[in-house]
């Protein structure tokens, strides 16, 4: 098939350019069909040489492949499904699917995009997880979900909340930021993106000190032992460190952090939880973002009332902490929060 030209920096294009024997200059109007033209095919290419692109598309490709099936919901968001070929581990291909989900809200389309196939981080309450893991995205898989959906053009905004853990991936997805934030790639601002991690300490150093990006963490209970019930990461990575490393950092200026929090009915929705909650978060300029549960089969909580999610955000409020219940969307295509792959993956 050849290497995927949509998934290369700058940097790699010109390196590929070099390897095919033409100009380093050829990077750069690569650069721009594939990223600011979003071209199909190398014929569509048509200030490159006839000779160089017959070079190029003899050992690349595009990279470019339409999604497999697609659902609206009745709010308007749409999921995409894509069928995509994962490794795991140095020898391992397998066929796998991976959902990117497009979010629309007045003059904003956000694109929920996936990073890994499946997920391996185990959080009792996620569909993704629940699914096991099926390996990772390369660069162009991610950067394809941006690039073959209809609203491609109209797309404002990220997030890295689909599929998949992005810290556990991140040299691919650290590449499609550099891609979506590059004046030759996307020339998004980085404040259109946002990273959500459930905690990865190494990676979110990393993640802090390179990157611009909004950052967001998967939360959901402020008790340790709690926590680490349905969030298995709690044992390898607690919360509390994670907090500790993210008040290093200055979060007055652009970059935002945020802390997601689902909200479980008698499991983590009282006083008790709120309070503690307060205490983690006391003095970091953040928001908490409270999230209904959408129900899954064989887990034995069920969904905060909207009274209980009120008065937990009043309080957190109250306290000083920012606090807001975010609207569920998609939740009959199986879009919404922790069902992603839950029927589709099913169903292949």
């Amino acid at each position: 098939m050849g290497l995927a030209l949509i998934g290369l920096t700058l940097e790699d294009l010109r390196r590929e350019a070099g390897d095919c024997g033409l100009k380093p200059f050829v990077a750069n109007q690569l650069a721009d069909w594939l990223y600011a033209k979003k071209v199909t095919s190398f014929d569509g290419m048509l200030n490159i040489s006839k000779a160089a692109r017959e070079t190029l598309s003899s050992r690349c490709q595009i990279g470019r492949t339409a999604p497999a099936e697609e659902f609206r919901s009745s709010d308007g968001t749409k999921k995409y499904i894509f069928e995509v070929q994962t490794s795991i581990g140095p020898s391992i291909v397998q066929d796998s699917a991976v959902e990117a989900v497009v979010i629309p809200d007045g003059d904003r389309n956000t694109l929920c995009v996936s990073s890994q196939a499946g997920c391996r981080m185990g959080c009792k309450f996620c569909m993704t997880g629940r699914g096991g893991f099926h390996g990772q995205l390369s660069t162009a898989q991610i950067m394809n979900q941006f690039l073959s959906i209809k609203e491609s053009d109209a797309l404002t905004n990220a997030v890295f909340m689909g599929m998949g853990e992005p810290f556990d991936n991140y040299d691919s997805v650290s590449k499609a930021i550099e891609i979506l934030t590059a004046p030759w790639g996307f020339g998004w601002s980085p404040k259109r993106i946002t990273v959500s991690s459930i905690g990865v300490l190494p990676i979110l150093r990393k993640y802090l000190d390179s990157q611009k990006c909004h950052l967001a963490i998967s939360l959901h209970n402020p008790f340790p032992e709690e926590r680490a019930e349905l969030m298995p990461v709690e044992k390898a990575y607690p919360i509390k460190e994670v907090v500790e490393l993210i008040r290093q950092y200055d979060w007055s200026g652009q970059r935002r952090v945020s802390f997601e929090y689902t909200m479980f009915s008698g499991w983590n929705d009282d006083k008790r939880h709120a309070d503690a909650l307060i205490r983690l978060l006391k003095g970091l300029e953040c928001r908490v973002n409270l999230i209904r549960f959408h129900k899954i089969p064989d887990f034995p909580y069920g969904t905060s009332s909207q009274t209980v999610m009120e008065a937990f955000r009043d309080r957190l409020e109250s306290n000083g902490i920012t606090c807001t219940i975010r609207a569920s969307r998609g939740e009959d295509i199986m879009a919404a929060c922790g069902l992603l792959a839950g029927k589709v993956m099913t169903r292949l």
